[in-house]
């Protein structure tokens, strides 16, 4: 019977070379020329052809589950570039080039490797177990769902000014793999990967531990490397929308590569990123990474202030004509300048720049430029024919309830009115939609500014001549912050307009106020420089 069964395994003996194969009571085959037995079991549907035969011993289908239950050996690495790559794919489907995939942000987590020691090192951390896969070359795939690997060329990327301890060898680009580990018995019993415990305690000087957050970091600066079409407020907001991954990337990762205990502690996140916090971990990597300076920002580049005043302008529906405001408001602070904008993270100061929240600002500046925003006289420019009222008591009653019907209330009534959207949102670099067919949602795009500007010679100047400084004093330069923002010091108007760019961007109000100082303080130097003359003098007398 058993060799009957056993007619089905053709194979040769590796020691006598003979085909006659029998059954072992474990459902392995042997040799019955040589006795020799071998690994490989027989898959059997009955147990009943075989006695006292344990189903685990002959099943191979049971012990690939088996091994599928236990597990990859994998690092916690090796999971963030997990992460990385499911992030990088959705980039590119949401327009942005694959060189940013394949090159940049491949390049740029492959530098991370080796400033951390986990690759592309002399000693790395991880020589007790197994090497991390990212640490293997295998120059015949090309692919990041081929063999785990790491490119190694740095080429497009001159890090000759960073001292890094090495450098990797220069060979022709290959886009970044994503793991595929071997099966082991060695995973920790308190995290489903190798080194989940290890990474938790893991406190080096001058070593920057990854976290889910900072994929985030790393996909901006690939995508300023670019000049990418996409703002720091944008690809946190395609985050919110899910069209990135993020709070639940690590569920995508491969069924072998099993994550509990410390893990969760690592790749598990509850909140949606913040922009403040995200914007300083930025920093933090482009520091740690040692980057050299990035491509300039020009006028043509989407990162330009000129460029995101338009595009914001449109996004708020405020008529077009104030473009050109905004453009002098960018050329008299300097704020559009190349050496401005450059991001140079090695520079001895450098200077980082919120391209987003600075266009937002700009426009802030220039609507108290136009009208003041004390919660007096934008009423009185925006009034058109004179209305009736009964008496003297109820005039400026009457007049703000007109204003404020005719213009902010109808202006922006769908931020309030919108019905709540079931369907998964389209990605778009616009979240409102403004068009003059649409008379639910009057378009303010094409009006004029004539009501508020004045003929003077050859150029036109705004009828107000008068503005308020957000911010009278600033904090010394060892403060956290540069200056402080309560409301309740604040004229309604121009907090409803914080709030309307702070929603606009995902960011808090205080933020975009200590943007709007600075732009303010670069805009009226006279006036900041004649305040601190002012108090040195009241300091001095107080002295004497």
């Amino acid at each position: 019977m058993e060799l009957e069964e056993a007619r089905e395994f053709r194979e040769r003996c590796s020691q006598c070379a003979a085909v006659s194969w029998g059954l072992t009571d474990e459902g392995k085959y042997y040799c019955t020329s040589c006795h020799n037995v071998t690994e490989r079991s027989r898959e059997i549907i009955d147990i009943g052809a075989i006695p006292n035969t344990k189903i685990q011993a002959i099943n191979r289908g049971l012990k690939r589950k088996r091994k599928l239950e236990k597990g990859w050996d994998w690092y916690v690495c090796e999971g963030f570039q997990h992460i990385l790559y499911q992030q990088a794919e959705a980039l590119q489907s949401l327009g942005v080039g694959p060189e940013l995939k394949n090159e940049v942000l491949h390049n740029f987590w492959k530098r991370y490797l080796q400033k951390s020691k986990q690759a592309y090192c002399k000693n790395p951390v991880y020589t007790s177990r197994r090497k991390t896969t990212v640490l293997e070359d295998n120059s015949s795939h090309s692919d990041w769902e081929s063999e785990p690997e790491l490119l190694s060329d740095m080429s497009c990327l001159s890090f000759a000014e960073s001292g890094a301890e090495s450098q990797p060898d220069v060979r022709t680009p290959k886009p970044f793999p994503i793991i595929k580990a071997s099966h082991s018995e060695t995973t920790s019993v308190c995290s489903g990967s190798l080194d989940g415990v290890e990474y938790s305690l893991r406190k080096e000087k001058g070593v920057m531990k990854m976290s889910v957050p900072r994929t985030l970091a790393f996909c901006y600066l690939s995508l300023l490397w670019q000049r990418e079409t996409i703002t720091l407020s944008d690809l946190l907001r395609f985050v919110e929308e899910e069209h990135i991954p993020y709070i639940h990337a690590f569920q995508n990762f491969p069924e072998e590569m099993k994550l509990y205990g410390r893990d969760k502690g690592i790749f598990a996140i509850e909140s949606w990123p913040n922009y403040e916090v995200i914007f300083k971990k930025i920093i933090e990597v482009a520091t740690f990474l040692d980057l050299p300076r990035f491509p300039d920002i020009t006028e043509n580049c989407y990162l330009h202030p000129n460029i995101l005043c338009m595009k914001y302008l449109m996004e708020v529906n405020l008529p077009d004509e104030m473009y050109n405001l905004t453009c002098l408001v960018v050329k008299a602070t300097g704020i559009g300048e190349v050496d401005f904008l450059r991001f140079d993270p090695i520079a001895k100061k450098a200077k980082t720049v919120k391209y987003d929240v600075q266009a937002v600002a700009v426009i802030v500046v220039a609507l108290k430029l136009l009208f003041l925003l004390d919660d007096n006289l934008e009423w009185f420019l925006w009034k058109g024919e004179k209305p009736l009222y009964y008496s003297a008591i109820d005039r400026p009653v009457v007049y703000k309830r007109r204003e404020m019907v005719v213009s902010l209330q109808k202006q922006f009534s769908t931020l309030v009115d919108s019905a709540p959207n079931i369907e998964k949102k389209k990605p778009s670099s616009f979240q409102f939609n403004w068009t003059e067919e649409d008379s639910e949602r009057p378009c303010f795009h094409g009006h004029s500014l004539q009501g508020v500007l004045q003929q003077k010679g050859q150029s036109l100047t705004t009828k107000n001549s008068l503005y308020w400084l957000s911010t009278q004093k600033f904090c010394r330069s060892h403060c956290k912050h540069v200056t402080t923002y309560e409301e309740s010091n604040f004229s309604l108007s121009y907090q409803f307009i914080l709030n309307l760019f702070s929603f606009l961007l995902r960011i808090k109000t205080s933020f975009l106020h200590e943007e709007v100082s600075l732009i303010e303080k670069r805009l009226f130097k006279a006036k900041y420089n004649k305040t601190n003359k002012k108090s040195s003098r009241s300091r001095k007398a107080r002295k004497y």
